[in-house]
């Protein structure tokens, strides 16, 4: 019964004794500079290979509740209003600097430096993230226009806005984690604000405020996705407003379409503004709860995230397949683009409900 599994250990074992033969030092020798040389080319290219395999899987999903409880650092604090949506906001971006291979976009050797699918992912979140945090820093933490801003996410906003690719003098990395530095401090502070008055407003009209940001980045999202098959579109750009100009004219009909070879950093980019919206969705639903429950928009937010989710299922092709229309084919891009239209007509509507008495 095990002598199959018997002969296939024993032949694996025969190839691994081999293969390490090759790297001795004796057999370098022999065999010559040439001969080694081409060995340390395969070999680099094969290392390359596989950490781009293991560094390219997409980190899963976090559990908002999870999250705030493990910044308390003692399950039993008190968690106020606006700690779940802060605390959210700094473990996606730890998330983003903290998964296998770390922080690529701005590697400057391989296998980051060749790799683009998740490098797109990464600057997907950081747009999300640095939404939110300029949504913290002058609405959600300010009760009126006049009010002051909060130091600490006034030090925050900028920090996560710095150059998403920039190697040295500062790495981006550095600067991030600044920021997340800065959201911790808020919420200290927003736990116990003896010395420093920090404030989570939860109000529908904040709200609205980010969500018409979100519904601005879904659309863009869905639009360049779509265009990844070639379309004619008529110019709408004026409509509605009979005396409305703009500094450029543009025709009546553009066409557009994505170049081929962007076609897949456009579908990351989306994979990764979804995955991280996800999250900040689900923590706008624990801290604005009473609004939520007011309005009877609670079961209008999950449905937006039940159309979210859809954006994450797993990839099996090996590349982002590129079908036109009705064809034998499928195409990602525009499968993408179904579930972010669906998602951005559900924040579109919950903006309405959000505005009704």
């Amino acid at each position: 019964m095990w002598r199959p599994l018997s002969g296939i250990y024993d032949k694996a074992r025969d190839l691994l004794r081999r293969l390490l033969q090759l790297y001795h030092p004796a057999t370098i020798r022999s065999r010559g500079l040439l001969w080694a040389s081409g060995l340390a080319v395969v070999t680099g290219a094969v290392v390359v290979f596989v950490l781009s395999i293991i560094w390219g899987r997409e980190p899963g999903r976090l559990d908002v509740h999870e999250v705030a409880a493990a910044r308390t650092g003692n399950l039993g604090e008190r968690q106020v209003t606006g700690y779940v949506t802060a605390a959210t906001l700094a473990a996606v971006t730890e998330t983003l600097l903290d998964k296998p291979g770390g922080y690529l976009s701005n590697d400057v050797t391989p296998p980051g430096s060749v790799m683009d699918n998740i490098p797109n992912w990464e600057f997907g979140v950081l747009v999300q993230v640095r939404d939110l945090a300029r949504s913290l820093r002058n609405d959600l933490s300010r009760s009126q226009s006049q009010s002051v801003e909060d130091e600490d996410l006034a030090d925050a906003e900028p920090l996560f806005n710095f150059d998403n690719n920039s190697w040295i003098f500062p790495p981006s990395e550095r600067q991030y984690r600044k920021g997340i530095a800065a959201v911790d401090r808020y919420l200290v502070h927003l736990v116990d604000p003896q010395e420093h008055n920090a404030q989570f407003f939860a109000r529908a009209d904040n709200l609205r405020d980010w969500l018409a940001v979100v519904e601005k980045r879904l659309g863009s999202l869905s639009q360049r996705l779509s265009a990844s098959v070639g379309q004619i579109r008529v110019n709408t750009d004026l409509a509605g407003d009979a005396e409305a100009t703009q500094a450029t004219p543009r025709p009546e009909e553009i066409k557009v379409k994505t170049p081929w070879l962007e076609i897949d950093d456009v579908f990351y980019e989306a994979r990764g503004a979804t995955w991280a919206l996800i999250h900040f969705l689900e923590a706008v639903e624990v801290d604005f709860a009473e609004v939520l429950n007011k309005k009877n928009a609670r079961v209008s937010l999950r449905q937006i995230v039940r159309e979210l989710e859809g954006t994450q299922s797993a990839v099996w092709s090996p590349v982002v397949l590129n079908g036109r229309g009705f064809g034998f084919v499928t195409n990602y891009s525009l499968i993408m683009a179904s579930y972010i239209s669906r998602a951005n007509a559900g924040v579109i509507d919950l903006r309405n409900l959000l505005e009704q008495g």
